[in-house]
């Protein structure tokens, strides 16, 4: 199913970030889904996103560490960085094997100004900070980043996998402009609270592995091409026994696709699009082919009835398996202290 029309633009937020609909994760072309990709190839598919309308890039500088980064420095160069919508996190030092937390002022002015050379750009559009720190109160971490807004280093601020009470005391030191949280078919627990906290705040929603890290695109098999140093072989979810029950759920979708004529990934993410202009799903890939099936959701249009049907077939408790193992924070414990505790000389 391929678009027949300009790739459509939605107004992220409330204080002016315009992307493309669909934006592109960076993420498996460098790290944490197997092995770094080849550069050339990589540059030629975020080439080809960005002529295809998809202009708003996500990347991170835990991925790699830092690689993820560079490659995009790379594929924007000579003129491609105008008219592009980056968007980049900071949040996650690895260390001596070992993954820490830091959402402390000095580290953040420290993430940003490594983030910017890596990219080779003098300005981030969106600045995500990609775990909470939780024992730094927010309103410390985002009074730096609201310092690196009116430097002009960074545009608009992002938070990810962050609660409601944290996004609202952020929201208060300065204007959230979108909240990233894992959103797909089998992964609901953020309409809870945590869109209606967005909603209500005028914040937009950037929905990160709308396709169930694979599994809507083809079913348990996805298991099967997990390489060496693929995290979602760790993951619950993905757990043969765990596996075994989730699979009557891609069934189901794809007996609605077919019967559609779209694929079930289509039809996974054609879901998260309906969910409202204020959601930008950032599907990622490493194939061309795979792209331009992901981009072809936005053709596929779902009734109420197909949606009321869809979120049946995959409500909250359908899922077998947590989204991660243990030690991985989420929005879940995401609390920070209050600002009165906070003594910025203490490590």
């Amino acid at each position: 199913m391929a678009v027949t029309a300009p790739m459509k633009r939605i107004k992220l937020g409330s204080q002016g970030l315009e992307v493309s609909a669909q934006g592109l994760g960076c993420m498996s072309m460098s790290a944490i889904y197997g092995p770094p990709k080849p550069d050339l190839e990589m540059i030629a598919l975020v080439h080809h996103a960005i002529n295809s309308g998809v202009t708003f890039l996500d990347t991170a500088d835990a991925y790699g560490p830092h690689i993820n980064e560079i490659l995009l420095g790379k594929a924007l160069k000579g003129g491609v960085r105008e008219g592009v919508e980056l968007g980049t996190k900071f949040g996650g030092v690895f260390e001596d094997g070992k993954r820490e937390i830091r959402g402390d002022p000095a580290y953040v002015r420290i993430a940003c100004e490594a983030s910017l050379k890596r990219l080779e750009i003098d300005c981030i559009d969106l600045y995500y900070q990609h775990r909470v720190d939780i024992r730094v109160p927010i309103e410390a971490t985002m009074g730096e980043l609201k310092k690196l807004v009116e430097e002009g280093k960074i545009k608009y601020i992002g938070l990810s996998e962050a609660s409601a009470s944290t996004i609202r005391r952020a929201h208060a030191v300065h204007p959230i402009t979108a909240v990233q949280l894992e959103w797909s078919l089998w992964s609901r627990d953020v309409e809870e609270e945590i869109i209606p906290t967005c909603r209500e705040l005028g914040i937009g929603i950037v929905a990160y592995s709308p396709l169930g890290r694979g599994f809507f695109s083809s079913g348990p098999k996805v298991a099967e091409s997990f390489t060496e140093g693929d995290f979602r072989k760790y993951l619950p979810r993905f757990q043969p026994e765990n596996l075994e029950h989730n699979k009557a759920i891609f069934e189901r979708v794809n007996d609605i696709a077919t019967r559609k004529g779209c694929t079930p990934s289509q039809l996974a993410l054609a879901w998260v699009h309906h969910q409202g202009d204020d959601v930008c799903p950032i599907p990622g890939t490493t194939k061309i082919e795979n792209f331009n099936q992901n981009i072809g959701a936005l053709s596929v249009e779902l009734t109420p009835e197909e949606m009321t049907e869809l979120e049946s077939i995959a409500a909250s408790d359908a899922v077998k398996g947590d989204r991660y193992g243990e030690g991985i924070l989420t929005f879940k414990d995401s609390d920070t202290p209050p600002l009165s505790s906070w003594k910025p000389n203490v490590e």
